[in-house]
């Protein structure tokens, strides 16, 4: 025990720590100046020229600490610089956001918004324990690295190398969500193999096998030879091949013959000849049980019921008829029966009652049933010696192409082999109609609804599920098997009834004492694990605390929205549905929405054999070629797969790829269509999203300008007082609103994000910003303009940035966290948990925003007479109004007209008026038109191509109208008041033309 200290050790004591802390201040400082001088380094020329121009209007000198960011304690709110930087930077907004805001994408976007619209949000952020992945990735490692398979370590020195790996490598998907910004509820993180969820693991197999819902049965399945272990549908990816092709395989040094139908003759007993068949599989004929022809097949009527002999085993196997299986155009028209290795020969089997063989030992080798000649041989070595003895007895008789789909587990990438072994299944009819029940009945919603058909597709057709996995990584199957000291057979298994089901081993003991009290016997349990997909299915349950009744899973469940992706609608989705009925008594969420699946930007699936997986920390951070090459070195791709990854990586990314920020990378997933089953990843969309961030940026760097230090935001602002281009902005900003609350509603993310990107870029940056800034020359004419302006400025970026949020969490955080709050508020500590925004009818102004659009049509008709050559210089320009209300309405919006348009004057005619000479002219429409006098001659013929191009357009729109007006039932049909519509069209484009007409007459006569 440490002894206290005295006073003079105390003080030396503080001083040294004095010291010590003055040492790190003095070494902070030095950081920041230099972080500081390397930021004005990299500034643009833009920015370079920009401090040259506030030199000469004598502004003083800038500190560069002023821009730097305080280090932030970990976990707090950011602190800011006193100044905000000249450009946006991904990584200096990010930094210090990542522990305090801590979101993905689509269901990152839906939990912010709720939470900002009042609901009591929560995500939870879990992991599952991927067994055969996991499993798959640490025996590479293993024999990579040490030589070593998981059979040289056994089981338990196994499963801590598994743990070692899992402790360094397996949070990096949970550390990916926290760079995203994912607002999840941390302190809730679970994995499904910790205690709680363990837990819920055994009492749900429990409770399914006391409910008669799980069995133990032989079946036929999906081997994988490699991890010697049944895989899913889901962990197999099948080939189309067409013709004979040479693969390679795992554990052959040489590649292997697919895609060819390989015939052969069976000699038949009593002297009746041969019988040929034709195989995909010719080392399967070990297991070969019996020979099927069509009962209606007159080549083979005379054989049915006699026996076919193997060579080379002597077995007598029967002709059988069987119309389900047998094509009589396909081959031969009789087909090798072979139970144990085939799906439809096991069905076959099943019909006939034959017996089923099992050839392969479970690493894919000829066992014992193969005979001393083939006993120990890999199974595709059997394959060539197999066809090499068939020809030395003279039954080979012949090879040819043959297309067909070969099965490969997506893991290993050995071709999987149909086997028969002991299984756990699950019963799924009952809890599969109660899953189908529920979207139809609309508990339960799919989004978009055009997958129910799938939903019911599958669920129709289910078959039962087999949970069991010859893995070491996963939960131990909680169940027991009793061998009696009597009993024959001792193998594991060998009676049906000697498992016990229980919750630990204490149990399955009490159990075993009491169904064979006072006999002798040894318990043992099950070695295989369960599937993945069992534990997850439970996550909706077992993340709340079930089985214990906790007020987390009365609060909670059912919760509201799953979002996944399609790809596993059906292993993790629909298996969610029927377990969260069955045992929590309720569907487990009331809405799905699929995600699309991310592919790279060829529309290639992202496999790591193609090297084309884009970590999302590289994009968010940016990493060179070299650094990504290095990534795929440090996976377990063979040499030729790295070869040809690199030359992938290098292809696609040759510079490497750019840092886009964490805002950048969301926002492009999200605004990719969403109605579609997958996404292009483009990393150049991105890095576009990346630079417009830096809009975003600059247009509160002109607010906080413009504002100024000693502004206030007023709480309520009188609208009908503003000037017309505010009440504008305002106007459009409230139609955004309501755009992007009701497509998130209807989970439409592109429309929000494609709403809320217009809003920002084309009306307040293009528009309201550009056309305010002469209201801020100090002229005391525009005081009240400039007043207006402020507030109206204000209100656009406060509500913006909270619209934008749910997409973009850390740049509208620090942009937001920079706005003057009104006096009156208690302004919150985050944006996230600021209110979002909603309409205000107020703000809605019909009027305004049609004048605005004739304005803005006359800005861009005039932005394109200008000559490409001197787009810069501002020139005199025209308005043609040709009635009073169009003339009012130009008057009104002149300053703004002349200021977007970068005109030197705007001058206003009306009909009588001469045309101006020497000018460019536009036809804005049939009330409109523009002029812009140009210097020096006018080339009438660029101005004769412009009226030829906007007459076709103009024509095109007339004759489209006019053939619907015309067509059959429209008068009938068509209601009056959509006629009336289309006849004042008419009418109007009608107009346009003799007005077209009129400006070539007048350009001739001006020539």
């Amino acid at each position: 025990m440490e002894q206290p200290l005295d006073e003079k050790d105390l003080e030396r004591k503080l001083k040294k720590e004095h010291k010590a802390r003055e040492k790190e201040e003095k070494k902070l400082r030095a950081k920041q100046k230099e972080a500081a001088r390397l930021q004005a380094q990299a500034a643009s020329d833009g920015a370079r020229k920009s401090e040259k121009k506030q030199k000469k209007k004598g502004a003083i000198d800038e500190n560069p600490e002023d821009f730097v960011d305080p280090d932030t304690p970990t976990g707090q709110k950011k602190l800011l610089a006193s100044q905000m930087a000249k450009q946006y930077s991904p990584s200096a907004v990010e930094k210090s956001y990542a522990a305090f805001l801590t979101s993905v994408n689509h269901a990152d976007a839906m939990i912010r918004w709720r939470r900002m619209s009042g609901y009591n949000a929560l995500w939870v952020p879990g992991m599952d324990h991927a067994g055969i992945a996991t499993q798959v990735v640490v025996e590479r490692k293993l024999m990579r690295e040490r030589k070593l398979s998981r059979h040289d370590l056994g089981r338990e020195k196994f499963l801590s190398e598994v743990n070692n790996w899992k402790d360094q490598y397996g949070g990096t998907i949970l550390r990916q969500l926290r760079m995203l910004g994912a607002s999840l509820d941390w302190s809730r993180e679970c994995f499904t193999m910790d205690s709680r969820r363990s837990k819920a693991v055994t009492e749900a197999f429990v409770k399914l096998y006391k409910e008669g819902l799980i069995y133990r049965d032989i079946r036929i399945g999906h081997w994988d030879c490699t991890l010697r272990t049944a895989v899913s549908d889901i962990e197999v990816d099948y080939l189309e091949l067409k013709e004979e092709t040479l693969l390679v395989v795992p554990g052959y040094n040489i590649p292997v013959q697919f895609g060819v139908l390989i015939s052969f003759a069976y000699p038949l007993e009593e002297g009746l000849g041969e019988i040929i068949v034709a195989t995909t599989r010719i080392e399967t004929m070990f297991g070969d049980t019996a020979i099927a022809v069509h009962s209606q097949d007159e080549r083979y009527k005379h054989l049915h019921g006699k026996y076919a002999i193997h060579p080379f085993n002597g077995r007598k196997l029967e002709i059988i008829c069987d119309d389900e299986l047998v094509k009589t155009n396909f081959g031969t028209g009789a087909v090798k029966i072979t139970p144990a290795h085939d799906t439809e020969d096991f069905k076959a089997g099943k019909r006939h009652n034959l017996d089923f063989i099992n050839i392969f030992t479970d690493d894919g080798n000829i066992n014992e049933n193969g005979g001393s000649q083939f006993e120990g041989m890999p199974r595709f070595t059997a394959r060539a010696a197999v066809i090499d003895a068939l020809k030395a007895k003279g039954l080979y008789r012949g090879m040819k192409n043959n297309e067909m789909k070969l099965g490969r587990c997506s893991r290993t990438n050995d071709i999987v082999e149909p086997m028969i072994k002991p299984q756990w299944f699950v019963n799924c009819n009952t809890m599969a109609k109660a899953a189908l029940d529920a979207v139809k009945s609309k508990e339960i919603e799919i989004i978009p609804p055009q997958y129910e058909q799938d939903w019911y597709r599958w669920l129709e057709n289910i078959r039962d599920w087999c949970i069991s996995r010859q893995l070491w990584w996963g939960h131990r199957v909680p169940a027991w098997y009793v061998t009696l000291e009597d009993d024959e057979e001792k193998d594991m298994g060998s009676y049906i009834d000697h498992w016990i089901i229980a919750r630990n081993e204490n149990d399955a003991i009490l159990e075993a004492e009491e169904r064979y009290p006072g006999k002798k016997y040894q318990l043992d349990q099950d070695p295989d694990v369960l599937d993945t997909w069992f534990s997850s299915s439970l996550f909706p349950l077992s993340i709340f605390g079930w089985p214990d009744d906790t007020a987390d899973l009365s609060t909670f469940y059912p919760t509201s929205v799953l979002e996944t992706g399609l790809d596993i609608l059906f292993f993790w989705v629909a298996r969610m549905v029927m377990l969260g009925i069955l045992l929590g008594g309720d569907v487990p969420f009331q809405k799905i929405y699929l995600h699309p699946i991310i592919r790279d930007a060829h529309g290639r699936k992202m496999s790591k054999s193609l090297g084309n997986v884009i970590d999302p920390i590289d994009v968010i951070n940016g990493i060179t070629l070299e650094g990504l090459q290095k990534k795929l070195e440090q996976g377990n791709l063979d040499p030729d797969e790295l070869e040809k990854a690199k030359e992938g990586l290098k292809k696609d990314f040759p510079d490497g790829i750019p840092e886009c920020g964490t805002d950048a990378l969301r926002f492009a997933l999200i605004s990719y269509t969403s109605q579609s089953d997958k996404i292009n990843l483009d990393i150049k969309r991105v890095h576009g999203y990346r630079l417009w961030c830096n809009k975003l940026w600059n247009a509160i760097r002109f607010a906080m300008i413009k504002l100024g230090d000693q502004y206030t935001p007023q709480t309520t602002v009188v609208v009908d007082s503003m000037p017309p281009v505010c009440r504008w902005i305002l106007s459009v900003l409230n139609k955004s609103v309501g755009k992007t609350v009701s497509s998130l509603e209807a989970y439409k993310f592109s429309e929000a994000t494609s709403s809320i990107y217009s809003w920002w870029q084309y009306q307040l940056c293009d528009v309201f910003i550009e056309a305010i800034k002469p209201y801020f020359n100090d002229s005391q004419e525009f005081e009240a303009a400039r007043g207006a302006s402020r507030d109206t400025l204000w209100l656009c970026l406060n509500t913006g940035l909270r619209l934008l949020h749910p997409f973009m969490p850390y740049v509208t955080e620090e942009l937001w966290q920079r706005l003057p709050q009104p006096k009156e508020a208690c302004m919150k500590d985050s944006i996230m948990i600021s209110e979002y925004p909603s309409t205000v009818q107020e703000w809605e102004n019909d009027q305004v925003e049609n004048e605005m659009e004739i304005v803005l049509d006359a800005v861009s008709k005039l932005r394109s007479l200008r000559p490409p050559t001197d787009i810069h210089e501002r020139r005199p320009s025209f308005v043609l109004c040709r009635n009073l209300e169009i003339a009012a309405t130009v008057q009104c919006y002149q300053a703004q007209i002349a200021t977007l348009a970068s005109v030197s004057s705007l001058k206003i005619l009306i009909e009588d008026d001469p045309s101006p000479p020497g000018c460019a002219t536009n036809i804005v429409n049939k009330d409109l038109a523009v002029y812009l006098q140009l210097r020096g001659a006018l080339n009438t013929e660029v101005e004769h191509e412009k009226l030829r191009k906007r007459r076709e357009e103009v024509q095109k729109q007339h004759d489209t109208l006019s053939q619907k007006m015309n067509a059959s039932g429209y008068r009938e049909k068509a209601p009056q008041s959509k006629q009336d519509d289309d006849m004042k069209k008419i009418a109007s484009l009608l107009e346009e033309l003799e007005i077209i007409s009129e400006a070539e007459s007048k350009l001739d006569a001006n020539n």
